[in-house]
């Protein structure tokens, strides 16, 4: 639940003006948390999989909250799950 509230968060900040200044509160991305966790293997695909879609869940809610459909609701949701993912 955290990481999802976390990925909401880089998802709003990302299409404000505030989005080029990280908040210093704010989760690294699930690549920095991985390695982080010194994951590996099975756990490392397991964890990954986990945080995309819980980034990808958050985004969604996000872009609905902006009232986004068609195009601009699909760039929205891929630059924002790629920043909660880290790639």
């Amino acid at each position: 639940m955290k990481t999802a509230a976390i990925a909401f968060i880089l998802c709003s900040l990302a299409s404000g003006t505030l989005a080029q200044t990280a908040t210093p509160e704010a989760k690294p991305s699930c690549k920095a948390q991985a390695t982080d966790k010194k994951l590996a293997g099975a756990a490392l695909s397991s964890f990954t999989k986990k945080c995309e879609t819980d980034a990808a869940t958050a985004c969604d809610a996000a872009a609905a909250d902006k009232k986004l459909a068609g195009a601009a609701k699909a760039s929205f949701t891929k630059k924002c799950v790629s920043d909660a993912v880290g790639g």
